[in-house]
């Protein structure tokens, strides 16, 4: 009875229910493997200097600009499958490598800068493609439905990554875990297999082609991208959005660093707060996310987190201190995840295929990091002139205002495509 009243409360139909658990296991073993390794990253941070954080966002943002015309010209090329599959196995090896280095202690410090500038593509990229996957498998009208619970599965794999560590942390050295992450690795690809499979099988049924590459160069992304006000608009957003985490994470981890003085101390605290944040963002996936899409539509989930952000900031000019960054970044971190997250992902649903996957690519990945970047460096370099904190808050409450109003407009923009044209 259970069984059957999730159902009914996920609106699933017969038909998808395979492919959405198959996508839930994916996504969950996807987010666990990253999650795995998130706190160690975030220790990586202090380890290889604080002061040193903008440069390594810089040295993200530069990896991104090399990797994603690479990115465009694989995927114009191979095949889906191929392309996902080519993809793991890519980050497989390197964090064999990155094991290799670690229990080698050649230059830690330097393994500490790469392994932060690695994660931070990582983690982009797969989930990047993950989603581009989605958008490809469902149609506009099934991903209103189902984005939000396959995003559980992501939270859920989020909750145990976390909890992984922490365990592991006590029996094991910490380069084991690149190991474990890397097994979770490999059960996403066995998920892509069974995926590729019923998108296959549902093909032959419907007469339509599939595995053919997206063809076209390999700056297509960028192109799409500059070309459309509608993309643009979703690079708009993710800017904003990039602006202000870049800045609470490098206060945050200031903060961190100044109060608390161990590193296994550091990382069970970062551990913890990303168990505090998955275990709310699975509770508002599984029970809120297609409930508030379908009553507010998608303008409701994109204006949750401008609103959220300016009492934030407006919390920070007021009682600055590391217990409201805390409680502010996790609240924040629920409302991208569960709200913000699969709302933009549904933005994708009614765009072309290599739109889905290049277009959407560069925006995730570049955009996304080139903000990191001129924010570190935008961050230091007012702090350096005498800006304040404080200061940079107030200033940052009049950009929630124009994030809502965007949020808005490519809500409105989504509808208008989902529109059938005018004869």
């Amino acid at each position: 009875m259970l069984h059957a009243l999730f159902w009914r409360w996920a609106k699933v139909k017969e038909e998808e229910r395979v492919p959405l658990l198959w996508s839930f296991a994916y996504f969950f073993c996807l987010l666990c493997g990253y999650y795995i390794l998130r706190p160690v990253r975030d220790e990586m941070a202090i380890e290889g200097g604080v002061q040193h954080l903008p440069w390594m966002m810089t040295g993200t943002f530069l990896t991104l600009l090399v990797a994603t015309p690479l990115f465009g010209f694989v995927s114009s090329r191979f095949s889906r499958t191929r392309l996902l599959l080519s993809v793991y196995l890519f980050f497989i090896a390197q964090l064999l490598w990155f094991y290799l280095g670690m229990t080698s202690q050649w230059h830690p410090e330097w393994i500490a800068r790469v392994f932060f500038v690695w994660l931070s593509v990582f983690n982009l990229f797969v989930v990047s493609v993950f989603w581009s996957f989605m958008a490809d498998l469902f149609a506009p009208e099934q991903g209103v439905r189902l984005f939000g619970v396959i995003a559980a599965g992501g939270s859920t794999g989020a909750l145990l990554g976390p909890v992984l560590t922490t365990g592991l942390t006590y029996l094991f050295p910490v380069p084991l875990l690149m190991v474990a992450s890397g097994l979770f690795l490999l059960a996403c690809m066995g998920c892509i297999y069974q995926l590729e499979r019923w998108s296959r099988e549902r093909a032959l049924c419907r007469q339509t082609p599939v595995g053919e590459p997206l063809g076209g160069g390999m700056l297509a992304g960028i192109r799409l991208a500059l070309a459309s006000p509608y993309l643009l608009g979703i690079c708009g957003y993710l800017a904003i959005l990039t602006l202000t985490a870049t800045f609470l994470y490098l206060e945050q981890v200031r903060l961190v660093a100044e109060y608390v003085s161990s590193p296994e101390a550091r990382t069970r605290l970062f551990s913890a707060m990303d168990f505090a944040t998955n275990i709310l963002t699975w509770l508002t996936q599984v029970l809120i996310t297609n409930r508030v899409v379908g009553r507010f539509g998608l303008v409701g989930a994109l204006l949750f987190l401008p609103v959220v952000s300016l009492l934030g900031f407006l919390g920070i000019a007021l009682w600055p201190g590391l217990l409201v960054y805390v409680i502010f970044s996790v609240v924040r971190r629920v409302g991208e995840y569960a709200l913000s997250k699969p709302a933009r992902e549904m933005l994708f649903t009614v765009v072309s295929r290599e739109e889905k996957y290049k277009a959407k690519n560069f925006i995730d990945t570049a955009v996304s990091r080139g903000g990191d970047a001129s924010t570190g460096w935008l961050v230091t370099g007012v702090k350096a002139l005498g800006v304040t904190t404080l200061q940079i808050a107030w200033v940052l409450i009049p950009v929630m205002v124009l994030w809502a109003w965007l949020s808005r407009w490519l809500a409105l923009e989504h509808g208008k495509r989902l529109l059938p044209p005018v004869r």
